[in-house]
């Protein structure tokens, strides 16, 4: 066994929610299984699975068999089912995925006292008001002619 493979323990957890094939060979599951943890582990591509894990073809096939059968959900319930019997269960340990919760860094354990909340508050609310620089304006600046023959534009403002 190699450094990270699974264990007898873990195996006999994990095997019976593994789908195969209803015809054919039965493929070496655990070979499968422990190349598609390697691979994830390391982020190496596909084609870079050391041989002792048999040809990668064969354990990318396999990943895309339990993939479009949805193995991998079902094997993630099975064994927070199993460790919850066991009272091995730790809510804390629960994770959001960063893809689907963005948050500034500056965002993470911010404390505030009562006075800067309140300042922060008061800026807030007086910028509400504030007018605000209309860049559309900039583009409607005078012509360059009226800016080279001196005349003032409509508004009454100052030649470029």
């Amino acid at each position: 066994m190699a450094r990270g493979d699974l264990t007898d323990e873990q195996w006999a957890l994990i095997e019976p929610h593994l789908p195969i094939a209803a015809v054919g060979p039965i493929p070496d599951l655990r070979k499968h299984f422990n190349a598609v943890m390697w691979r994830f582990r390391t982020g190496s591509p596909w084609r870079d699975l050391p041989s002792e894990f048999g040809p990668w073809q064969s354990a990318y096939d396999r990943f895309r068999i339990w993939v479009g059968q949805g193995a991998f959900q079902q094997l993630m319930e099975a064994v927070i089912a199993e460790a919850a019997a066991r009272g091995e269960t730790d809510m804390g340990l629960v994770s959001v995925d960063s893809a689907t919760s963005w948050a500034h860094h500056h965002a993470a354990g911010m404390i505030l006292d009562a006075e800067q909340l309140a300042a922060l508050e008061a800026a807030v609310e007086s910028e509400k008001g504030a007018p605000r620089r209309n860049k559309s304006r900039e583009r409607d600046s005078p012509t360059p002619t009226t800016a080279l023959n001196g005349t003032r534009p409509a508004d009454g403002t100052a030649p470029a």
